[in-house]
């Protein structure tokens, strides 16, 4: 007895195609009529440039779908279901401008929204430079400390966070935790101690966890698998970006000190907490649930997108990656889902790489204000002396980005983040306690601002998961393991180590090695599966491989046909 569509759509896995042996007679007769069929999918055109498929070889496809592509349906409560036509074909210049017509509407407001968490998230760097932990009669073993309890509560709420987002839409849950951060934000200008900055710091933890990937969810929606690491990477250069503006902010606000008897670092958190709750309302109504569903008061009752751009979208994520079609977009994962998500080795070199890859340069990143404050800069130069390091990380971002995609190299380029911290590491470890303070400036930039791989990493991550049960909990997985080494590289420079942080440094240093290693093995580990599955997959016929497709109980990134990203 064959398996049938209704079948997979039941285990929450993608729906195969046209399931050629229905109700037949004797295998015999069944296998002829198979093969038969079979020969007729074989002349359809994949053409990347035609739109309508992807050929693996001239493409780094999520499957191999040899010629058929109609194998991958989407199942019947997918949101864009009836705009499904394996058949539909459009130009590359239709595509194009429905691409340039996403960035505008899509991923430029969830940079927007990535702006409001970081603002938030970062402007604690520059309170610090305001005496705010003297004010508050604490020192920075304290500042540590609160800095855990964030990361933390971050952790913990990643998962949590995903799983309401997956059964909510990212479009619902975003917003409300942009709403419910920004007023703990501000409240913080009221802090008066530190047992309410632990508390304010571990309810900003908690309510922020989950945000990026429910954000990354959100996009793998709108964009194809080639099209997510750059956009991802517009997404950090937000972050980015959101230092610049706050550091001029800060320069601004700062002034106020003593305006109503409040510090200035009081009128910092109060004023932008602020700005990013309107943000957060504003997201409530501006954010629509996929591209088939963008109707609404708010953004036209006609939507932003016509039939055939809906039509377009829909087809060219679903040939882009099959996985997109297995689950709808308000779908809640099962315990037995979230089980097997967990428990998916393929996706553990990844887990490993987030928690330690951001460690080298994470304590300079968070103590950069301090460190030039104690080189002997005041509170306003150093504000400013930290927007070269901001600019270098977006150049480096968008730059590195663009190379792993360009040569389809990605664990090999985010080696080279480590190999740009440890000679800078290095210098920080011997340089002179007599150095100037320009010295010190520079080396402190070139390691804030060294190669931020975040984008490809996580991009990977999404891609890797091979269905949108396993892309929803890793995304949460690979975000809480880089929390959790936040939480390491938050306790590395220690109070009674400093200025120079020489024990800090061989630690990181060491750790700079180990990442090296890493970066190294993940690529050997996913070319081996690859080379180990093709090898499979070749020595198969036209024939088997169709009855695999049809018949196989392997699931999500477990099939035979599925590649991964390295």
């Amino acid at each position: 007895m064959s398996i049938t569509n209704a079948d997979i759509k039941a285990s929450g896995e993608i729906a195969v195609g046209p399931l050629l042996s229905r109700a037949r007679g004797n295998s015999s007769t069944s296998s002829s009529l198979e093969k038969d069929a079979f020969k007729g999918h074989q002349t359809l055109d994949h053409s990347p440039g035609t739109g309508h498929g992807i050929d693996p070889s001239k493409h780094n496809a999520t499957f191999e779908t040899f010629g058929n592509e109609t194998f991958y349906t989407p199942i019947e409560d997918y949101e864009g279901k009836h705009r499904y036509d394996p058949t539909f074909e459009w130009e590359p210049k239709e595509e194009k401008k429905l691409v340039r017509k996403l960035d505008l509407r899509i991923c430029s407001w969830v940079c927007l929204m990535f702006f409001a968490l970081q603002l938030d998230r970062g402007n604690i760097s520059q309170a610090l430079s305001d005496d705010m932990l003297n004010d508050l009669k604490m020192n920075t073993d304290d500042y540590n400390t609160g800095q855990t309890i964030f990361y933390i509560c971050f952790l913990c709420a990643e998962l949590p966070s995903q799983l309401i987002s997956k059964k909510l839409g990212p479009d619902r849950w975003i917003p409300v935790q942009m709403v419910s951060w920004s007023i703990v934000a501000s409240m913080q200008a009221f802090l008066s101690g530190r047992s309410s900055f632990f508390a304010c710091r571990a309810l900003l933890g908690l309510l922020e966890g989950g945000f990026i990937p429910d954000n990354i969810l959100y996009l793998s929606y709108f964009y194809t698998s080639l099209e997510l690491p750059i956009r991802l990477s517009f997404f950090w250069v937000s972050y980015q970006f959101t230092s610049i503006v706050s550091a001029f902010l800060a320069f601004g606000i700062l002034h106020l000190r003593g305006h109503h008897g409040l510090a200035g670092w009081r009128w910092l958190f109060a004023l932008e907490g602020l700005l990013t709750g309107c943000i957060g309302f504003i997201s409530f109504l501006y954010l629509p649930p996929s591209p088939t569903q963008t109707k609404s008061w708010f953004r036209g009752k006609e939507g932003w997108f016509d039939e055939r751009e809906e039509l377009i979208m829909v087809n060219r994520i679903i040939r882009d990656d099959p996985s997109k079609g297995d689950m709808h977009n308000r779908q809640a994962l099962s315990p037995k889902a979230l089980w097997y998500s967990l428990t998916d080795y393929d996706m553990w070199p990844i887990y490993l790489l987030g928690l330690s890859w951001l460690i080298p340069n994470y304590p300079m990143t968070q103590y950069l204000t301090l460190q030039l404050k104690a080189a002997g800069f005041g509170t306003f130069e150093t504000n400013l002396l930290t927007i070269p390091a901001y600019v270098l990380f977006i150049v480096q971002l968008l730059w590195w980005t663009w190379v792993s995609e360009k040569t389809d190299q990605r664990f090999l380029t985010g080696l080279v983040s480590q190999i740009w911290a440890l000679p800078v590491l290095i210098a920080l470890e011997t340089i002179s306690g007599h150095t100037g303070p320009w010295v010190k400036w520079a080396l402190s930039t070139l390691l804030v601002g060294a190669p931020y791989v975040h984008a490809i990493i996580v991009a990977i991550t999404s891609r890797n998961a091979g269905s949108v049960r396993t892309r929803t909990v890793a995304s949460a997985l690979y975000n809480m393991c880089v929390q959790a080494s936040s939480v390491i590289g938050s306790n590395i420079y220690r109070n009674n180590d400093k200025p120079l942080y020489r024990t800090g440094n061989k630690v990181l240093i060491a750790i700079c090695v180990y990442n090296m290693v890493l970066f190294i093995g993940a690529k050997v580990f996913y070319v081996a599966k690859n080379r180990s599955r093709r090898q499979k997959w070749d020595a198969m016929t036209a024939w088997e491989k169709q009855r695999y497709l049809e018949t196989t109980t392997d699931k999500g990134n477990k099939r035979l046909d599925f590649r991964f990203a390295h």
